[in-house]
């Protein structure tokens, strides 16, 4: 009975790749071992040191034979979660099977899970890890990935795959735990690091892979010096800046698939975003790389139905609006580029809040010129006497027609805490999620809300790690200048298991920046009614020298009629739809 499968009748393991490496060199083929030198084989594998060519060639040869001892084809898997699944209402998609099936009859256990966001790559990759260890081929097994999707890793294993993973919370864990959980940034520090590099793992999986990217990091080296049988990685995003990040991480998949870097740049770098020979490049990802696109008709999701919902400011509101902005402007003259961070955040929170406002001038006050002092100084003044918040007035209208749970987003503290007050000063029950919460409590909140709580107000952080599915309203308190931040939003409730459509209410508030933004996101490049699988890719491809938000400051610094605002933003859109345009024409990617 397997120690992870205790519901599991049938003898196991099977023959193990030790055992089948040991009749391999027993059998008829050792003449031909001890000619490559058995001796020197041997003691290094009992100094576990497997990078000379001889090991190298062996392990080939022994993983060669155990798969073709484990020909049985098809999935195990799928028989033997059936009634696991069948309880809990999973239902894997058909390019989750087909990927699985892909990675173990195809790629020999060697694969980048490149899936757009939402398709569902930790099902494939607990797909491929069950159906391993059912086939008797892998017990040891690593997850590494960020601190903050830990807990989420343990949940997805335990209840769709019925594995009890450890999680990694002593130096003991490395050792004793068959599957263990645990964070990169904690595996690539000592006296852990060295712990693991002693260990021989039969599959490795890291999750968010793109954080590998650069070969020169601590992480990087780290993986690269694992001693693993088999290794999935998982990102949404195999090339975020540069096409070297993306020559990085298949060189830890399949080292010298794609040739050394400079042969790779003459061949397939046209720059360092844009690739040439799409066609031979696409043919070598393949053999190492599987990307599911929404587009494809993988999977059909539910609709997305946005409710643009226009506040008008009051006529205090609007004067201090207006203040602020011109502050912004004038300061952002004098100041240049250098300054643009705490002004773009300034911009963006006047469309929030007053008190996220006052909170962020007076951080500034202390790096302001004497003649800017006093400027702020009355303003801040201006700021605390303004009791009226014409939004957080919209939102209580808005909430008290819902009959179910919503998340509200804003992207600042100070709105938050505001919003809760407001909220349950008017009879509600919330719950605050932001990045001050640890893992565990992050889980707790997140089942006090699926049981308990109608509304649950999120700053960014719960655009990440955790998926809210039992959900389908979505408020925008305020909107992200960057279209990224808003597509992880509205996709840990707009994702695989979503039964419901799923309605997107938007806050915007009347003669503001805040409106310019929504012309671009809603009227310009349809942001919300499709997901923008490509978004990543696109906003890599546009090359702006500062950040999307910096260039949208720039416009907004640099013109004052709205009209010449809409022209800006009219071209900054039409290089946005240009840009998908081009990706889907070299379609190089895997």
């Amino acid at each position: 009975m397997h120690p992870l499968f205790p519901q599991t009748t049938s003898a196991w393991p099977p023959k193990d790749t030790a055992a089948v490496l040991q009749e391999y060199c027993l059998g008829k083929l050792q003449v031909q071992i001890e000619a490559a030198g058995f001796g020197r084989i041997v003691k290094e594998l009992r100094a576990r040191r497997f990078d000379t060519w001889e090991w190298y060639q062996l392990a080939r040869r022994a993983d060669r034979l155990a798969a073709a001892q484990n020909q049985t084809q098809g999935l195990l898997a799928l028989e033997h979660l059936r009634e696991r699944w069948q309880e809990t209402g999973v239902i894997p998609y058909e390019h989750q099977i087909r990927t699985a099936e892909r990675v173990i009859h195809e790629l020999h256990g060697q694969a980048i899970l490149a899936d757009e966001v939402g398709l569902g790559k930790t099902i494939e990759a607990g797909l491929i890890l069950t159906e391993y260890m059912l086939r008797g081929l892998v017990k040891k097994v690593l997850i590494l990935t960020p601190a903050n999707l830990i807990w989420q890793w343990y949940y997805e294993l335990y209840e769709k795959f019925g594995l009890a993973a450890g999680i990694q919370r002593t130096p003991w864990d490395w050792t004793y735990a068959d599957v263990l959980i645990a964070s990169l940034d904690t595996a690539k520090r000592e006296p852990h690091a060295s712990i693991v590099k002693s260990i021989v793992y039969d599959l490795l999986i890291i999750d968010e892979a793109h954080k590998l990217k650069n070969s020169s990091t601590a992480s990087y080296r780290l993986v690269n010096s694992l001693q693993k049988k088999y290794c999935l990685m998982l990102t949404a995003t195999p090339v975020q800046n540069d096409l070297k990040e993306l020559y990085n991480l298949i060189g830890l998949i399949k080292p010298g698939q794609l040739g050394s870097y400079q042969s790779f740049k003459r061949r397939f770098m046209a720059d360092k975003r844009t690739p040439k020979n799409p066609r031979e490049l696409r043919q070598l990802l393949d053999q190492v790389m599987i990307r599911n696109r929404r587009e494809e008709g993988t999977v059909r999701f539910t609709e997305r139905i946005v409710h643009p919902i226009i506040v008008a400011l009051g006529p205090r509101e609007q004067e201090i609006y207006l203040r602020v902005s011109e502050f912004i402007k004038s300061r952002g003259r004098r100041a240049g580029p250098s300054s643009m961070l705490p002004l773009i955040t300034l911009q963006r929170e006047v469309c929030s809040s007053f008190l996220a406002v006052a909170l962020t001038l007076e951080k500034m006050m202390a790096s302001l010129a004497e003649a800017e002092l006093a400027e702020a100084a009355a303003l801040l003044k201006d700021l605390a006497e303004v009791k009226q918040n014409s939004k957080c007035d919209a939102l209580e209208r808005l909430v008290a027609q819902f009959s179910d749970k919503a998340i509200i987003f804003t992207e600042y503290r100070a709105s938050q805490e505001y919003i809760r007050y407001r909220l349950e000063r008017a009879g509600y029950r919330t719950l605050a999620f932001d990045g001050s919460l640890s893992r565990g409590q992050k889980q707790w909140v997140r089942h006090l809300f699926q049981r308990e709580a109608q509304f649950l107000v999120s700053t960014e952080s719960g655009g990440e790690g955790l998926n809210f599915q039992f959900c389908n309203l979505v408020v925008n308190f305020d909107l992200p200048w960057n279209p990224m931040r808003l597509e992880q939003r509205i996709g840990r409730v707009h994702r695989l298991g979503q039964m419901r459509d799923v309605h997107i209410y938007n806050l915007i508030t009347k003669d503001t920046v805040e409106e310019h933004i929504m012309y671009l996101l809603h009227k310009k490049i349809n942001m919300f009614e499709s997901i923008i699988g490509e978004l990543d890719a696109i906003l890599l491809h546009l090359n702006l020298g500062k950040s999307f938000e910096s260039e949208i400051m720039k416009i907004f610094l640099e013109h004052e009629e709205r009209e010449q605002i809409q022209a800006q933003l009219d071209g900054l859109a039409e290089k946005i739809l240009s840009s998908r345009d081009e990706i889907r024409a070299a379609s190089w990617e895997g």
